[in-house]
């Protein structure tokens, strides 16, 4: 018993020696370091990231594509600082802090755009600092097709990222731009996507600026017919029937000529009807006027009186319908079936010989010169104020033609204000250039897909397309 008492009591004495080396191994293997505190600063081209520490530890780097992600790991370190810290950056998202049991601080950056970094040390005090650079500029360029270049670009702006996409089509291409409505009419809107298919066009961008009921605000012509008219002059894109294209603001003039020698102005085409108007009605409007008992109604084909009624007009696919209101209908009181009338409509002399129309404004550039007409053509706020996604149309003064979508309101591109895009413009090489509209509706879709990012997160349905289509598809 002895023996076996004594045998014991060695034992546990060796258990014991153990477990004060063990302790002890512990206090030997404490941390090295101590995180105590971060900073930050940012600059518009660098965010820093400043880990304050008692001692300079050794540290790794490594990176991630998907998530975006810098990660530093730092052994033997303990963090005494806070575990998150969120930016109000357009490149960095935020900061993750943590310490596993081997006391190693992990510090993870999310990113949300491209850059590069740079990691290194100071002292006196003790210091691990990261730079995040910005880093914007990218530019990829496919061929469409021959004479068409499709670019993606993304470049630095003082206040953020900004990507651009641009079409470039070279005169000789065998492609020509044509305007194209929602469903094929005025009225209802539809998305960009399958006005593409429906026109089997190689690629195209939103177009002029259109009410909640796909009516259209401004000038278009399609076809050599007008289809909407502006209410004061404002730019338009003009495209003669052999494709060129000219830009400048365009005042549309129309009135009526009754039997008796007297002439009714037109305040609109294919619009709802107003107070004291007299309105046009053709076949892209709708099936019918859709208007109300308070007015008169003339159907005419080929300028004879065919029909009068009070409201809600079949629209002929041959003729018109004028909707008289007021002032407008007792001027047109004595019209009666069977009479000739005349329908007088002009946007000039140059611009009465395009094929087609397209207007939305302001202008951006004139002759190679930034030239804004935001004021001039009386665009308010939510066309002029600050950045947006914006659509543009340019002409080189080789014969190219520039469409340009710029994506706004996204970490990855702030958008542009219009004399953003006008200087981008002009640096693209257009001698003139116009704004289309722009925000929600900014799209462009290149051989069946959609490149860039609407800010909607979706397709917004629009009232009407800029189409690229073949020449013998353009008429």
């Amino acid at each position: 018993m002895g023996n076996q008492f004594r045998q014991r009591v060695l034992f546990y004495a060796v258990i014991t020696v153990i477990a004060i080396f063990a302790m002890q191994s512990v206090v030997w293997a404490a941390p090295s370091a101590v995180l105590s505190k971060v900073r930050t600063s940012q600059t518009a081209d660098i965010v820093r990231i400043v880990f304050d520490v008692t001692t300079l530890p050794e540290y790794s780097v490594s990176t991630l594509e998907n998530p975006m992600r810098l990660v530093i790991d730092m052994p033997g370190v303990v963090n005494k600082a806070a575990n998150q810290y969120v930016f109000n950056d357009v490149t960095v998202d935020k900061l993750r802090l943590s310490t596993d049991e081997g006391a190693k601080v992990r510090a993870v950056l999310d990113l949300k755009t491209a850059y590069t970094y740079k990691v290194f040390t100071l002292k006196n005090p003790n210091r691990v600092v990261v730079d995040i650079i910005k880093k914007y500029d990218r530019k990829f360029v496919d061929e469409v097709a021959p004479g068409i270049t499709y670019t993606s670009w993304l470049r630095s702006a003082a206040s953020g990222p900004v990507l651009a996409h641009i079409l470039d089509i070279a005169p000789q291409a065998g492609f020509m731009l044509k305007p194209a409505l929602s469903n094929g009419a005025i009225q209802g809107l539809e998305p960009l996507l399958p006005i593409v298919e429906r026109t089997q066009a190689l690629a195209a961008v939103n177009g002029s600026y259109f009410g909640l009921d796909g009516s259209i605000i401004g000038l278009l012509k399609i076809g050599g017919e007008i289809v909407s008219t502006p209410e004061l002059p404002r730019t338009a894109l003009g495209i003669m029937p052999d494709g060129k294209i000219l830009i400048d603001q365009v005042e549309y003039d129309g009135k009526v000529a009754l039997p008796d020698g007297q002439t009714v102005l037109i305040s609109a085409v294919n619009r709802e009807r107003g107070e004291n108007e007299l309105v046009v009605y053709n076949r892209l409007y709708a099936p019918t006027t859709g208007s109300n008992n308070y007015g008169q109604e003339y159907v005419v084909v080929n300028d004879i009186v065919t029909a009068i009624n009070l409201s809600n007009s079949q629209i002929p696919p041959n003729g018109v319908v004028l909707s008289a209101h007021g002032d407008a209908a007792k001027l047109m009181s004595s019209l009666k079936v069977g009479d000739t009338v005349k329908v007088q409509q002009t946007l000039g002399p140059v611009w009465d010989n395009t094929a087609h129309v397209l207007g939305a404004g302001p202008m951006l550039v004139k002759n190679n010169s930034v030239f804004l007409t935001t004021k001039i053509e009386e665009f308010g706020s939510d066309v002029a104020g600050g950045r947006a996604p914006r659509t543009a149309l340019g002409l080189k003064a080789d014969g190219h033609i520039l469409a340009v979508v710029v994506d706004g309101r996204q970490d990855n591109s702030i958008g542009m204000t219009l004399l953003e895009l006008a200087l981008f413009m002009q640096e693209l090489g257009a001698q003139d250039a116009m704004n289309l509209d722009g925000g929600g509706s900014s799209e462009m879709v290149v051989k069946g897909k959609i490149v860039n990012k609407p800010s909607d997160g979706r397709e917004r349905r629009v009232g009407d397309a800029l189409v690229i289509v073949q020449d013998h598809v353009a008429n």
